[in-house]
């Protein structure tokens, strides 16, 4: 939840009646949705109607500068492919690239329990540096804080991110047209079913790592091919790219159409989910970005983005369309059709 804090002189209006927090509200769906526009954002925005992205831009002394905050709460702490704290890294430059801002600088707070070996601390620690120091962005400063033992799952992380704006970019779902190309970097739900599997909660064997990782030079090599074209761009952490794509469709008005043939997913994500009866675009990614491009640029961007490590596996993986509005359609391989909503409920709690 990122937006522009605006001043205003009527009473805030808030919609949200729920009389308690549930793990779903923080699982980034529907009722996510329903706590930030109904509460957070009548309260702390004011009157604003702009729609919330990844980041948000402020103009200070006349530079314009892009900022982010997050938290991350995975358990384990470590699973294969990554930690929490390569992931706490990761995921700030991530929001920062998808709104077309080079990450420049990230600030740390730690949640530490009583009791955590230190041993853990300084591994996780040593894995921000790693993360930051790939990603090409410094950590400028932090805060500690230390809680009772039992009560933060060993740690807790939180950031906040700087990035300075990308030239010739404009990230708006309000300039999502009909016939744009709906754009992916890679297969989707990994991660999510990695911390699944790494828990150990189920009787199941996957040869799984998570997407961890900065998709910034492929945003950037993305940007110099198709700029001016690229239209909106997220990275579909929670509630994964079905609830990503949901909400482009609610703010812009129009549907979007994929290709289920066109989606990429690895067969142990796709295994695991036909046995969890879980749906793959519901799955949480952490490695991996969506974009919208006009039609004319969508060759070149996905030549740019194949022409780059870690870009190999991209994809066009749909359109947009005057219809269904507000909606996302998937058309399966037998020629069939199904809607797909946003996330609803909490099916794979603390992934990130």
């Amino acid at each position: 939840m990122k937006g522009e804090i605006k001043s205003g002189s009527a009473p805030p209006k808030i919609r949200f009646r729920e009389p308690q927090i549930e793990m779903a509200h923080g699982a980034g769906g529907k009722a996510s949705r329903r706590l930030v526009e109904g509460l957070f954002a009548p309260l702390l925005f004011g009157a604003s109607t702009e729609p919330l992205a990844d980041a948000a831009y402020l103009k200070i002394n006349g530079a314009r500068m892009a900022v982010t905050t997050d938290s991350f709460v995975v358990k384990p702490l470590v699973f294969p492919g990554g930690s929490i704290g390569e992931l706490a890294i990761n995921g700030t430059a991530n929001d920062l690239a998808v709104s077309g801002a080079r990450p420049e600088a990230i600030v740390v707070t730690f949640i530490l329990e009583s009791g955590l070996p230190t041993a853990i601390l300084q591994r996780e620690v040593q894995a921000m540096a790693d993360a930051a120091e790939c990603a090409d962005v410094q950590i400028a400063g932090g805060d500690t804080k230390v809680v009772e033992h039992g009560k933060a799952d060993g740690m807790y992380i939180t950031t906040t991110g700087l990035g300075t704006p990308l030239l010739g970019i404009e990230i708006n779902p309000q300039s999502v047209r009909p016939g744009d190309r709906v754009l992916l970097s890679g297969p989707i739900g990994d991660h999510g079913i990695t911390i699944l599997l790494a828990r150990g909660e189920l009787d199941m064997e996957g040869d799984l790592e998570s997407d961890t990782r900065s998709v910034f030079p492929l945003v950037e090599s993305l940007v110099a091919a198709a700029g001016p074209g690229i239209r909106w761009m997220r990275d579909p952490t929670r509630g994964g790219v079905a609830t990503s794509l949901n909400e482009l469709a609610r703010d812009c008005g129009l549907g979007v159409v994929l290709l289920e043939d066109g989606l990429p997913v690895h067969d142990a994500v796709r295994g695991a989910c036909e046995l969890l009866g879980l749906d793959p675009l519901h799955i949480a990614n952490e490695g991996q970005f969506l974009a919208v491009v006009a039609s004319e640029l969508a060759d070149a961007a996905l030549q740019a983005l194949h022409s780059r490590p870690g870009g190999a596996e991209a994809r066009i993986i749909g359109e947009v369309r005057e219809e269904p509005r507000g909606s996302v359609l998937v058309t399966t391989r037998y020629g069939g059709s199904r809607i797909v909503d946003m996330l609803v409920g909490d099916p794979l709690p603390r992934i990130c």
